[in-house]
């Protein structure tokens, strides 16, 4: 299990209160961290889903003071959200960094025996007006 040996510190519990203290003097915002289970849903998915979880409502230490209430503990869906209730989610795509033309913008790769390289745009404009277009495919950031 995660943390054990963290845990069976001698001063852990004291270590702990003294954070959870700083955090009700310092904190702006008290999120938790929490996970899914999907093996309870029956789905292939065997990878929990890990987000952080923003406590609303009161003060800071009242949120504190909630957020450790709930450590260790499942918390059932229907006691966080009501049905029908609107909710603000934040969230970050994956992204998929660099990539060269072929892939991001489909373009048809150059016959086998091409110089210095067929996953390329052959010709990229003409001479003038003497700068690239917008509308040629290059590669980037999709």
């Amino acid at each position: 299990k995660a943390f054990t040996k963290y845990a069976a510190a001698e001063d852990f519990d004291a270590k702990f209160e003294e954070g959870l203290a700083y955090i009700a003097a310092n904190a702006d915002a008290v999120r938790v961290v929490a996970h899914t289970q999907p093996s309870l849903v029956g789905l292939r998915q065997k990878a929990a889903h890990v987000l952080e979880i923003q406590v609303n409502g009161g003060s800071i230490a009242d949120k504190v003071a909630h957020a450790k209430a709930l450590l260790e503990n499942e918390v059932p869906v229907d006691s966080v959200f009501a049905e029908g209730e609107y909710i603000d989610i934040l969230g970050a795509t994956k992204g998929h960094g660099y990539e060269g033309v072929v892939t991001r913008w489909g373009v048809k790769r150059l016959p086998r025996k091409t110089h210095r390289g067929l996953r390329k745009v052959a010709c990229i404009g003409a001479w003038h007006p003497a700068r690239v277009g917008y509308q040629v495919a290059r590669a980037g950031q999709r």
